[in-house]
């Protein structure tokens, strides 16, 4: 053999194996990407999708209704404090509410009980347990009314407690 027909054959063979692999990668590759059970797979994939979006709007309708059905926050007014009250009144002052004078309010402060809110949210059971780390001298008080007293001016509903408060004769029996 020649030199120059021997170089010749260094191009020929890289260039048809070159060739051959496209052939077989092109067969090879069309050959996968087009059967029945990536379509099926596909199709699938598509429904769950489909479902999913339909959850999450019924997800999002439903937080929607949740948050509508959530109370606005209650702001202090007061100025309507005082026209019911006849005097000033400070915001998530426990001693508004019968029976609760500053000494039973700094024990509610012990107990991180400092809004009308909190106290609202107490059951009656836990404002004896208040009481009763007083020690003896708080026995007397009776604190059933109290989440109910806090409730209303938390809500700012001042009239409807002063008048409650009358009726009851200011928590005295």
């Amino acid at each position: 053999m020649e030199f120059s027909s021997m170089s010749m054959w260094y191009w020929i063979i890289p260039l048809l194996v070159g060739v051959i692999c496209g052939v077989v990668g092109y067969l090879w590759g069309k050959g996968n990407s087009g059967s029945g059970a990536d379509a099926v797979e596909m199709q699938g994939l598509i429904d769950a999708n489909a479902r999913l979006k339909v959850d999450l709007e019924a997800c999002v309708g439903r937080v929607q209704a949740v948050k509508a059905a959530i109370p606005e926050e209650h702001h202090f007014d007061p100025a309507a404090a005082r026209a019911a009250f006849g005097k000033t009144i400070k915001e998530d002052d426990l001693k508004i509410v019968d029976g609760i004078g500053p000494k039973i309010q700094g024990l509610f402060h012990n107990f991180d009980i400092k809004t009308w809110k909190a106290l609202s949210e107490v059951s009656v059971a836990r404002c004896q347990e208040v009481l009763d780390s007083g020690g003896d001298r708080y026995k007397a008080h009776d604190p059933s009314s109290w989440p109910m007293q806090a409730r209303m001016a938390y809500e700012g509903k001042w009239k409807e407690l002063v008048l409650w408060q009358q009726q009851h004769n200011y928590g005295k029996l």
